[in-house]
């Protein structure tokens, strides 16, 4: 039975896992991006020096944030919104509302102020990364759920007691 080798919290290299005859395999299993792993800080590490020197002594964070730069309607109001959107906003600054996911809210409430984001375009043509942006105003309450008109309106959410938040991300 192969067995991971011990890592802790930081920069994400490619996992090994060690079969059974002995020899170094890559391990098919895919970490997560929110808890990003490194090899454990010892004098026998032969990757000790270069996690060290990619990361420093702070872990990296870094979200993907997801959206549809082509055009789709809801309640009769086009959601669409690409990185091309976003450089266009003034300062190249825009909110992220609408997110309607408990699991994306809890990482969107969990983002600090200057982590970075990969942009990454969904449910289009050529979808993956279009860009590279950052936190710039942490999670708040979301405007729209309250919005009866909005295509993001929940009348479930209540002013006391939000439901959904939203973020301000700039352009980088």
């Amino acid at each position: 039975m192969p067995r991971q080798r011990k890592r802790v919290s930081g920069c994400a290299p490619e996992p090994e896992m060690e079969a059974p005859s002995g020899k170094r395999t890559k391990a098919t299993k895919t970490e997560t991006l929110d808890k990003p792993v490194v090899e454990e800080k010892t004098a026998d590490s032969p990757k000790k020096d270069q996690a060290s020197k990619h990361c420093g002594n702070e872990p990296s964070a870094y979200w993907l944030m997801k959206s549809e730069p082509e055009s789709r309607l809801e309640k009769g109001i086009d959601v669409k919104f690409g990185i091309e959107d976003l450089k266009a906003q003034p300062k190249q600054t825009a909110c992220w509302d609408g997110v309607r996911n408990y699991q994306a809210r809890n990482f969107l409430r969990a983002m600090k102020l200057g982590e970075e984001a990969f942009f990454y375009h969904s449910n289009c043509k050529e979808p993956g990364i279009a860009g590279l942006m950052k936190i710039v105003k942490e999670a708040y309450p979301d405007h729209t759920q309250f919005e009866k008109d909005s295509p993001h309106y929940d009348p479930s959410s209540k002013k006391d007691n939000p439901k959904w938040s939203m973020g301000n991300l700039i352009s980088s």
